[in-house]
Formats: C-alpha cells, structure tokens, sequence
C-alpha cells in the first residue's frame, strides 16, 4: 500500500505540521524515516497520498521548510 511521507530537518516541523493536518482533518502517523528515504531529523510523517494538495498547502502555510515529499510503497 503506498503512502505519502514529509521528510523533515526538525522534529518541530514535523509537530507542526501533524497538528496543521489533524486539524484540517487529515489522518497522519509520525513515523522513523523509510530505509530507501534519508532526512535529518530521522522522523517523517505518513499520510493517505489522495492527501497530497492538502499536504503541500499546509506546509506552504506554515512556511516550513522540508526535506520533500515522496511516496512510498506499491
């Protein structure tokens, strides 16, 4: 099953942005960063890819910068 992950630089980022999501209605589960992805912070955030407008906006929102965005899985 394939799924979206925000890759971060912080920790921080990836809270605000799963707070941001939830209360936009969105499900998100903080998750170690997949084997085949690296990021700084070691920690990513999966979520639903029919989400990923949704995704973009709200980091586009809050100004964060990320790792990227990628899709994981079959």
């Amino acid at each position: 099953m394939a799924r979206g992950v925000v890759l971060f630089h912080t920790i921080h980022d990836l809270f605000r942005l799963e707070a941001e999501l939830n209360r936009r209605g969105i499900a998100t589960k903080a998750i170690p960063t997949p084997r085949e992805l690296s990021s700084d912070c070691g920690s990513a955030l999966a979520f639903d890819p029919a989400h990923l407008d949704a995704v973009r906006d709200a980091v586009t929102a809050l100004k964060l910068e990320t790792e990227g965005i990628a899709q994981v899985g079959h």
